[in-house]
């Protein structure tokens, strides 16, 4: 009996010690292939700095840093050969990826012709601080264009109509024009992203009529149907006949006959005298 208690003995310890030995050499001697997996990195190129929509990126510009293998974002640079040189389409943060989604192919130039998708137009408007929603509109931003015409000469016929719908605005800032006596002033000026076919239509409002944009939530895409605004109806009917110009009666014509007392003395006498003759009617 005693030599069977001794012998579990002696193997309980025996087990324990094997145990502790296995888990201490794991923690000081992890698995090769868990080690070599969290060893493993790869350069990726990330951004030096805050880059802005339009940019050529330069050797500044950009750093190689490590980066966990298994986390890598697709369409990253490994090298600077590969995003030197190139435009930015997108906003890039300091620290971030310089991923191919957001930089345009090289020889394709840097500026705003980067950043115009397939198929649209970029239009330039010059506005003023009503027009440009005073100020509010930045890039990103979508609008309304409304346009103002008028074929009267008198302002009578003016119509307001909603031309353009839900347009995104690619630029907003000032250019440098000539006044009137030659000297340099500032221009408020809005771009706005435009199909050929708006662009058509932007281009003959701007030279015949008003333009006026309208600021729109960019969440909001509807399309919406107006029957424009008028000057004839632009207020109720009653105000409009409050405000109703006074116009006046024309004279009446004089009667073709008039009676004409004559006196010679004491002595009186009535005449009657044809005014159509003498142009009294007239």
């Amino acid at each position: 009996m005693r030599n069977r208690v001794g012998i579990i003995l002696v193997l309980a310890l025996v087990a324990g010690g094997l145990a502790a030995y296995l888990a201490i050499n794991f923690l000081e001697h992890p698995s090769g292939s868990s080690s070599n997996q969290a060893a493993a990195t790869v350069q990726v190129a990330v951004a030096a700095r805050d880059l802005a929509v339009g940019s050529m990126i330069q050797a500044q510009d950009v750093k190689l840093v490590s980066w966990p293998a298994g986390a890598v974002p697709q369409g990253y640079a490994t090298s600077l050969e590969e995003v030197v040189g190139r435009g930015v389409i997108s906003q890039v943060r300091m620290n971030e990826p310089l991923l191919a989604s957001k930089m345009a192919r090289k020889g394709t130039g840097a500026g705003l012709a980067i950043t115009i998708p397939e198929g649209m137009r970029a239009m330039s408007v010059r506005v003023n601080e009503v027009i440009g929603v005073a100020g509010f509109v930045f890039p990103g931003n979508h609008v309304d264009v409304l346009v103002t015409l008028d074929r009267s000469d008198t302002g009578s016929d003016a119509k307001t109509e909603v031309l353009l719908q839900n347009v995104e605005v690619a630029t907003a800032g000032t250019e440098l024009q000539q006044d009137a006596d030659g000297k340099a002033k500032q221009v408020p000026v809005v771009t706005l992203l435009v199909t050929p076919d708006q662009a058509e239509k932007l281009t003959l409002a701007a030279t015949q009529g008003q333009l006026q944009l309208a600021l729109r939530n960019t969440l909001d895409e509807d399309t919406v149907k107006t029957d424009g605004a008028r000057l004839a109806t632009l207020l109720p009917s009653s105000t409009r006949a409050r405000y109703r110009p006074i116009r006046t009666s024309r004279p009446s014509r004089p009667p073709s006959r008039v009676n004409v007392e004559v006196y010679r003395g004491k002595d009186r006498s009535t005449s009657t005298v044809d005014t159509t003759v003498t142009g009294g009617g007239r």
